[in-house]
């Protein structure tokens, strides 16, 4: 079953945390998994599970590599546009997204996603609930997150009385997807905040503090962060079997 929404892929980072292996190949292609499939890979195959047919991917550094292994998308029984950043003045995660819909690639809902993310969510029940809000943006929050470092209480004469290794901790914390309407993008957007912003630190803010419609969607499952080098390593010791399914299709 097909739906009304195109996925916007932020594939176009240098991943520079990923050095040297992305001096060869872009981050959202690094192999993973037992079956060393590329991140966006298994991002393309899981969307489309849920009737997501139609693919932009946000793309800049390296991105030929990305092209010649997807190309139109038709090996995957999707199609996918490229949006590319290099020399348009669109910079940063925000400008991307800006981009497509200026160059009318998209011209409706939009399901954002980064391209170093990985979560087997529901995406049906994920856009329900977009609808349901008539919210302007969508955000997937988790209720608890895995600080990738040691954490300490200090006392008195600076003492370490205690030490947590990265400990899970009661916070709200963004995964990197979302759900955004056309009509955020309009003239004033670009006024105040140009075409070099990032979508979470920039964009989100503004939205919040002008009074648009701007939601969590709380997600309690499982998903991983491939966006460094510490990261992917210890993606070795985790279960990614819950993506074989699709990657068989």
């Amino acid at each position: 079953m097909s739906i009304d929404v195109k996925a916007l892929i932020l594939a176009g980072g240098a991943g520079t945390r990923f050095h040297p292996y992305t001096e060869i190949i872009p981050k959202p292609m690094i192999p993973i998994g037992r079956r060393e499939k590329p991140v966006l890979e298994i991002i393309v195959k899981w969307l489309r599970k849920f009737g997501i047919k139609e693919f932009i991917f946000l793309v800049d550094y390296k991105w030929r590599y990305i092209y010649n292994y997807f190309e139109n998308g038709s090996r995957f029984n999707v199609k996918i546009s490229y949006s590319l950043d290099e020399n348009t003045g669109y910079r940063n995660t925000g400008g991307a997204i800006l981009k497509a819909y200026r160059s009318k690639l998209i011209s409706s809902r939009g399901l954002v996603w980064y391209g170093d993310i990985i979560a087997p969510l529901n995406v049906r029940e994920l856009l329900d609930y977009h609808e349901d809000k008539k919210a302007d943006l969508t955000l997937v929050v988790t209720s608890r997150y895995r600080v990738p470092v040691g954490v300490v209480n200090i006392g008195e004469d600076n003492k370490i009385v205690c030490m947590f290794e990265k400990p899970e901790l009661n916070i709200s914390a963004t995964v990197g997807i979302g759900v955004i309407e056309q009509k955020v993008f309009d003239q004033k957007l670009e006024e105040y905040l140009g075409r070099d912003f990032d979508f979470m630190g920039d964009l989100v803010p503004w939205l919040i503090n002008r009074g648009y419609r701007v939601y969590a969607y709380l997600y309690n499952g499982i998903w991983f962060d491939v966006g460094s080098l510490e990261r992917y390593k210890k993606l070795e010791n985790e279960d990614l079997s819950i993506f074989d399914e699709i990657l068989d299709q």
